[in-house]
């Protein structure tokens, strides 16, 4: 019998079968995205099926006792590790994002199993803010909650970040009302779904689960799970530059006016007001205590002398006017979106963005990959 194969692009489309059979999905990206590779018998060669030094994470499904073995090299050779049921949304973390070349089930007593077996995958989480942009009091669940009124958290979340699979979040206790399902991701602000303050209960949906369309969240921002993995051994890497990356620029609009024909006739009284009062406003910025007053002065008199001239041409004829609109972009005032940040790592540079400032140390796992 050929092996049970799937390519298609989205994870829940690979994954509406379910995972009561042993079967291993392999996902070109990391938290389950991208196409996807299903199989539930050995794989000699992942060439032949497109998809070779590809996977960045796996789903195994089965009972407990199911074991998957994933290997660096074609026919089960090079470095292989053995997989537990479970959802790893970075393989990454054992060296083998973007190498596995061949797969397949083994026997849980097998020879050297445990010496070969990866870490246990970590419990699916979602964390909580109370304010927007991920800031205030946090809560954080990794299983149900049927009652958020019980945890002193009903109605403040403002903000969200999910980790491992997809969790639905409902505006009433027991998952009743609104109900919306947020993909593994950053929210940094809840209000767009119309979710502000007012989640009440949470849990986690498998991903064999079929969820309507319109059920969905918006498209969150790419998240990097960064908790540290079963005996992983963490060390310090130095911060060599931290730089904050504000918002795009804000653009700042005014009204000026313009010439648009000249007649004959008496002083400009018009410009004579608008030229006082712009005078003013400039002479405001000048000097402090009594130099600012004496400069406002001046500047309503100096303005009210050049306003009065406005629009006339060289033989005294004043012009007409009218309302014209300017725009400049400015730098953005917002709090600082993110942090641009580069640690080095035995010789190596690498890159990362932070929702908060780091600080002289980034703690890292044996391959560099931040860990908290």
């Amino acid at each position: 019998m050929k092996p049970v194969l799937r390519l298609t692009l989205t994870a829940a489309a690979a994954l509406i079968a379910g995972h009561a059979i042993a079967e291993v999905t392999f996902f070109e990206h990391e938290n389950f995205q991208g196409r996807s590779f299903t199989s539930d018998r050995q794989v000699g060669n992942l060439e032949r099926f497109g998809f070779n030094d590809r996977a960045s994470s796996v789903i195994v499904g089965g009972n407990r006792d199911s074991r998957w073995e994933v290997c660096d090299d074609v026919r089960f050779g090079g470095r292989c590790m053995i997989l537990r049921p479970g959802q790893y949304s970075s393989l990454g973390a054992m060296g083998l994002n973007d190498r596995v070349s061949s797969t397949k089930p083994v026997d849980r007593d097998g020879r050297d199993i445990n010496d070969r077996m990866a870490p246990a995958p970590l419990p699916s989480q979602v964390i909580f803010y109370e304010d927007e942009g991920f800031q205030g009091r946090t809560f954080s669940v990794d299983k149900q909650v049927e009652d958020f009124s019980r945890t002193g958290f009903n109605d403040r979340a403002s903000s969200v970040v999910v980790l491992g699979q997809r969790w639905e979040v409902c505006v009433n206790s027991r998952f009743n009302g609104q109900c919306m399902v947020l993909n593994p991701g950053r929210y940094p602000s809840l209000a767009a779904m119309g979710m502000n303050d007012r989640i009440s209960s949470v849990r986690a949906l498998d991903w064999n689960v079929r969820v309507e369309e319109r059920r969905f969240a918006p498209a969150p921002v790419a998240v990097y799970d960064n908790r540290r993995r079963e005996q992983e051994q963490i060390f310090n890497a130095n911060v060599t530059s931290a730089r904050a990356v504000v918002g795009p620029p804000e653009q700042r609009c005014w009204m000026e006016r313009e010439e648009v024909a000249a007649t004959r006739g008496e002083a400009n009284v018009g410009g004579a007001v608008l030229g006082a009062l712009v005078g003013g406003v400039l002479g405001h910025q000048v000097g402090g205590g009594v130099g600012k007053d004496i400069a406002t002065v001046g500047g309503l008199a100096a303005g009210a002398a050049i306003g009065a001239n406005v629009g006339r041409d060289k033989n005294g004829t004043p012009a007409t006017t009218r309302d014209v609109q300017k725009c400049e972009n400015r730098p953005s005032n917002a709090a600082p979106a993110f942090w641009d940040v580069s640690y080095n790592f035995r010789g190596v540079e690498h890159r990362l963005q932070m929702t908060a400032p780091p600080g002289a140390t980034i703690p890292v796992n044996a391959q560099g990959e931040p860990r908290s």
